[in-house]
Order: C-alpha cells, then sequence, then structure tokens
C-alpha cells in the first residue's frame, strides 16, 4: 500500500531581526510572497497534504492572497500557530491527527522562512523517513566552529567533519513525532532549548534521527543580507549548476 505522506508548513514567526513591519515569510521575492515558493516546492511534490501555520491575524490573508490566488490545492487547512515554533508544530500536528484514521503515515516539517527549498530534497527527506522512521535535511558545515563559554572566549574546537548545519525540511513517520509533541507538552520543563523536531523526538523517544543531504541554497531567510542571497539564487548564478556538477563529480 502507498504510504500518505503530509507536511506542515510554518508561518507564524515574526522575524523580528529582518527589521521590517511586514513578517519575513510575506515579504516580496521576486514579485510574490516569500512563502510562496516553498509551498509551490511541496504542492509539486509527493505530499498529499499541508497543514499551513501562520498567526492568527493572518489567516484570512493566507487563505486568499496566498493559497487561493496560487493555487495551491494541497493545503488541507489554515490555522493558527503559537508563541514558541514547537508550539507552531504541535498545532499543525494536532490538526492532522483529529482523524487518525485519516492521517498521514510520514510528515515533514518545513520552516517557511526556506524558500528555496527544491523537489529533490522533499523527495529526499521523503525517503529518509521512510527508511529510518526520523531524518532531518543539512549539510556539512564549511566553517570552524568554535564553542563560546558564553562570555566570548573560545572553550573548545569541535571535529568540522562531524558537524552539520540542519535544515528542514525534517521527515518522521507521523505517530512517532505526534507521540514525542504529546508527552513534552505535557512537560513544560521539557521544553526549554527546543529549536527543532529531532531535539523533540531524540529527548522524548531516544530514537536515533539520520541526516539527509539538503541543499546549501536552501537558506533560512533572517535577515535582509539573507533576502539578497536568496533573490540572486532565484536570479541564478551564472555557470553554477555547471560548477556543481562538476564539484559532485570529484567528490
Amino acid at each position: 500500500m502507498r504510504e500518505k505522506i503530509g507536511a506542515v508548513v510554518l508561518a507564524a514567526g515574526q522575524g523580528k531581526r529582518m527589521h521590517t513591519a511586514v513578517a519575513k515569510q510575506f515579504l516580496a521575492l521576486k514579485g510574490k510572497p516569500l512563502i510562496c515558493y516553498c509551498l509551490e516546492a511541496f504542492q509539486k511534490s509527493p505530499v498529499e497534504e499541508i497543514i499551513f501555520v501562520t498567526g492568527e491575524r493572518e489567516i484570512d490573508y493566507c487563505k486568499t492572497e496566498i493559497v487561493e490566488a496560487y493555487g495551491f490545492t494541497k493545503v488541507k487547512a489554515v490555522i493558527c500557530g503559537g508563541r514558541e515554533r514547537y508550539h507552531s508544530v504541535y498545532q499543525g500536528l494536532k490538526e492532522f491527527g483529529r482523524d487518525l484514521g485519516a492521517a498521514p503515515d510520514y510528515v515533514l516539517i518545513h520552516d517557511g522562512a526556506r524558500p528555496l527549498v527544491s523537489e529533490e530534497v522533499i523527495r529526499r527527506a521523503i525517503q529518509g523517513a521512510v527508511d529510518h522512521q526520523a531524518c532531518v535535511v543539512g549539510m556539512p558545515v564549511k566553517d570552524t566552529i568554535k564553542v563560546s563559554d558564553g562570555n566570548g572566549f573560545a572553550t573548545g574546537t569541535p571535529d568540522r567533519k562531524k558537524l552539520w548545519q540542519i535544515q528542514t525540511p525534517q521527515g518522521f513517520r507521523f505517530d512517532l513525532l505526534f507521540q514525542a509533541y504529546e508527552e513534552m507538552m505535557i512537560r513544560p520543563e521539557l521544553q526549554e532549548g527546543i529549536t527543532d523536531d529531532a531535539m523533540v523526538v531524540e529527548k522524548m523517544m531516544a530514537h536515533p534521527v539520520k541526516l539527509v543531504e539538503g541543499d546549501y541554497r536552501n537558506i533560512k531567510v533572517t535577515t535582509p543580507e539573507d533576502l539578497m542571497v536568496a533573490e540572486a539564487f532565484l536570479h541564478g548564478c551564472p555557470g553554477y549548476e555547471k560548477i556543481m556538477k562538476k564539484i559532485e563529480k570529484s567528490c
């Protein structure tokens, strides 16, 4: 039987570091809202249903100006998120879980502030979730990383070969992630410091999480500089694909 794949796309953040009156996920990127780019990728992917999580005041806008205007037919519901990212994820999972019989077998969680996610990366995340029950996409870090003591002094240098910068989507067997979130949400002391979904599964279920290749172009738009980089990728860098293929062959 074919597995059913769902996705929760998060667009409830305020994006204070962007220093704009408009939330970053709704800023214009080459003539349309930034959030549309990732929704287009999921619309074209094997994902069957999308829960679109946004702020309470943006629900009507998202329904009419994004979902309806751009024809995102896979969006099952537009719902209100929560104070923290993990609250918004939980709301999305509960929306799927209203009817467990119709819930997806696997679910992807994606930050709407990553507009350049590709259909290929989404497919790799789905396969990683099916094969390993829990996975995150990411890429090996390029820079040397220092551990800080909190006062601006370095206390150590971890082995760069073992470090990955984690992206989204993150993929899981639905019941595994839902159970992990259900247990965490009734224990507030375990919620501190949660920054991604893999942490919830690792902490609550002690389940290993597979690292799956993402894409260096799958950036998170957080600052005005990030928006400029995203625009550059969308415009296309001359010779970029040719260079990347050459690098891949040499690896």
